[in-house]
């Protein structure tokens, strides 16, 4: 099979060039498929609940659909990314999401939107799993948190321009069809844009795909410390809209903006923090801003502590991803690369159940506010997994210094890229 190599902008060893044109190039892909995925988030709720009268629990069902199917799909992308290549995954991705979501506009019945949902998992997987795998191939060893950053800020940018697109076609008039349709035009240019994405990237480790494991045991601690934390920030997603009805909001609208302002904005200004800092300080300081943002709604039903909490989550998640993923990837080799990224980024969803399901349970059969100090306390689960489990690489345990480069040519140990 004919393979194409796109060499990657070096000037010294280990001090390659972050932003290039391909690095551009899978952005720009990411963030419009992201607007894809926030326009599908909020239309099929409403759709299911008004259109199909299927209810909260509809909503659920076709919520589990799409994790489920992701869950399912990510043992086998970091194969399937390895033997076609990153293009081609993130392309047929988009492919099936931009299908599914054409067809979502003609359901009539609620097994059909849990299918083409299901679908929609599967393309998201495929396109999330190659990008974060192809960002980390451009990277620079020393620069892989700070370009996981920027990643996220056209994922997490993306989803949150994605739901005012579609109230905008939805309107009063519940014109779904239009929103669907819409969404899925929007896949299709993804596919399209997909095209400025290199292939492959040029790598010095060879691989073998028979003996490529389906599951990474490095993303195996980061992993579930990241689920700890998606739970927790899952809590928020799910009980805020209506929580802050009972406080004297009209809504948790300008909550999910003060959120997301403040999470973008630390993506950009901060990006290059989690790698000066260590995934160690950094996910503990992520997961502490979680615990306390959740534990302030749980103990003040207040609508000032709903406003600081929302901004307390944002530092959270502004800095919970990033260090994660580069613990990973500086712990395999170059051929193990995609597998570890698509293990580590199942515990996204895996994070969404437990976070849906368990604490959404002792919600309902407690309250919204023991719901919340849930999420806190499986937070602080996330910090003794962080403590205990993950294995520090060189670009951890560093001196800090924020004044100056990170230097990572101390006495530390190599480390075991299995």
């Amino acid at each position: 099979m004919v393979d194409v190599s796109f060499p990657t902008p070096r000037t010294e060893a280990g001090s390659r060039q972050l932003i290039t044109g391909p690095f551009v190039s899978v952005m720009a892909t990411a963030l419009v498929f992201f607007v894809y995925i926030g326009m599908v988030v909020v239309t099929v709720p409403s759709f299911v609940e008004r259109e199909l009268d299927g209810g909260e629990f509809g909503v659920g069902l076709t919520m589990a659909a799409f994790a489920v199917a992701a869950i399912c799909a990510r043992p086998f992308l970091g194969r399937l990314t390895e033997r076609f290549g990153r293009r081609a995954l993130m392309m047929a991705g988009a492919v099936l999401a931009s299908v599914a979501t054409f067809a979502m506009s003609a359901s009539t019945e609620l097994w059909q939107v849990m299918v083409l949902r299901g679908l929609t998992g599967l393309g998201e997987a495929a396109l999330f799993v190659a990008a974060a795998t192809l960002i980390a191939d451009l990277s620079p060893p020393k620069r892989r948190a700070e370009a996981a950053s920027y990643f996220s800020v056209a994922v997490f940018g993306g989803m949150g321009v994605g739901p005012l697109i579609a109230e905008s076609f939805i309107g009063s008039d519940d014109d779904f069809s239009s929103a669907f349709v819409a969404a899925a035009v929007l896949a299709a240019i993804a596919a399209v844009t997909v095209l400025g994405v290199p292939r492959r990237v040029d790598r010095t480790a060879g691989h073998s795909l028979e003996k490529a494991p389906l599951f990474s045991r490095a993303a195996l601690a980061p992993g579930l410390v990241l689920a700890s934390g998606i739970a927790a920030f899952s809590v928020f997603m799910a009980f805020a809209p209506e929580y802050s009805k009972s406080v004297g909001l009209p809504g948790a609208g300008g909550l999910l903006l003060v959120y997301s302002l403040v999470s973008v904005s630390l993506r950009v200004v901060a990006a290059k923090l989690p790698e000066r800092l260590g995934a160690h300080r950094t996910v503990t300081i992520a997961l502490a801003f979680l615990t306390v943002g959740l534990t302030l709604i749980g103990l003040v039903a207040e609508s000032w502590a709903l406003w600081v909490a929302a901004a307390l989550i944002g530092v959270g998640m502004a800095f919970l991803y990033p260090s994660l993923m580069a613990n990973v990837v500086n712990r395999v080799s170059e051929s193990e690369r995609s597998t570890a990224l698509s293990s580590l980024t199942m515990f996204f969803e895996v994070g969404t159940i437990v976070g849906g399901v368990a604490l959404g349970a002792v919600g309902e059969i407690a309250s919204k506010q023991a719901g919340f100090l849930g999420g806190a306390l499986m937070a602080l689960v996330g910090v003794a997994l962080l403590w205990q489990f993950v294995v520090a690489t060189p670009f951890d345990e560093v001196e800090v210094d924020l004044g100056a480069d990170v230097d990572v040519r101390g006495s530390l140990p190599a480390c075991d890229p299995a």
